[in-house]
């Protein structure tokens, strides 16, 4: 075989000869999917892709979109990045999320804040109740000390630099790359302050749904929380959906269930007033 791909012309051929191969850590295109909610047309389906183990994905999603995450196998990690589209130095704040809301915990009609006061997704959908808000993202020293290793290209990715590729496809460098929260995999506060890892493996299946406030730049990282007890490194693949959806309406529950909640709202909705 390498003597044949040595041959540039051997070589296009071979390549032309695996169109229509598929395996499950790709993009579905066009996308494509036998399981969407009622109500909703095949023709408003924007994204499928499922993110294997210790991968990445990044997706551009306009105001009004779904995004469905489901933990396939019960050991996903779904570690999340949220950025303005339009001016990615506007991004996800972990402190304000939880401050303004007055709630550690992401859970169903909570709201994912930028660091400008503004909502740029809300959980619409949640069969998981792990999420996590404290511990951040693994990177190459964290997983290094913990499995051996930890390079981009090795046996152990860690959370960091899978961010950073994904980031790097929006022009996005280092600096950019900020707190995350993490979908699937929880922490829980003690009386004390010990941050306690809630990681599972759980059953599989479970989903979520988040609905984009704005038009955002989402990178995902499906890569072992960072607290995991496990002495290895484990984790299993991560199933992204999205389809188109309308904007939140004035009477949206999310969007008036707290006084912090509709500011952010009516923030938004300044903004794309402008």
């Amino acid at each position: 075989m390498t003597g044949t791909l040595a041959n540039p012309l051997a070589a296009r051929d071979h390549a032309r000869g695996m169109e229509g191969t598929v395996v499950e850590s790709m993009p579905v295109l066009p996308p494509r999917a036998d399981d969407l909610p009622s109500g909703v047309s095949s023709a408003d389906l924007l994204w499928e892709e499922t993110i294997a183990a210790g991968g990445y994905a990044t997706r551009r999603l306009a105001r009004g979109s779904r995004l469905r995450l489901i933990d396939l196998k019960g050991d996903a990690c779904a570690s999340l990045l949220v950025f303005n589209a339009e001016m990615p130095t506007e991004r996800l704040n972990v402190a304000d999320t939880v401050k303004v809301q007055w709630n550690a915990y992401l859970e169903t009609g909570r709201l994912l804040l930028s660091d400008m006061g503004r909502v740029m997704m809300s959980l619409v959908e949640d069969e998981a109740g792990t999420h996590d808000c404290f511990a951040g993202t693994s990177n190459a020293a964290t997983n290094a000390a913990k499995y051996g290793e930890g390079a981009n290209s090795g046996a152990c990715p860690n959370g960091r630099d899978r961010f950073l590729l994904g980031a790097a496809k929006h022009g996005l460098g280092r600096r950019d790359v900020h707190p995350c929260i993490n979908l699937f995999k929880g922490t829980r506060i003690e009386e004390d302050g010990t941050i306690t890892p809630v990681v599972g493996p759980f059953d599989p299946g479970r989903q979520v749904v988040l609905r984009a406030e704005m038009d955002v730049i989402l990178v995902i990282a499906n890569c072992p929380h960072v607290l995991d007890p496990r002495d290895e490194w484990s984790v299993t693949p991560l199933r992204a959906t999205a389809w188109r959806g309308a904007v939140t309406s004035e009477s949206d529950a999310v969007r008036t269930a707290t006084p912090e909640g509709l500011r952010a709202f009516l923030n938004v909705e300044d903004y794309f007033r402008r």
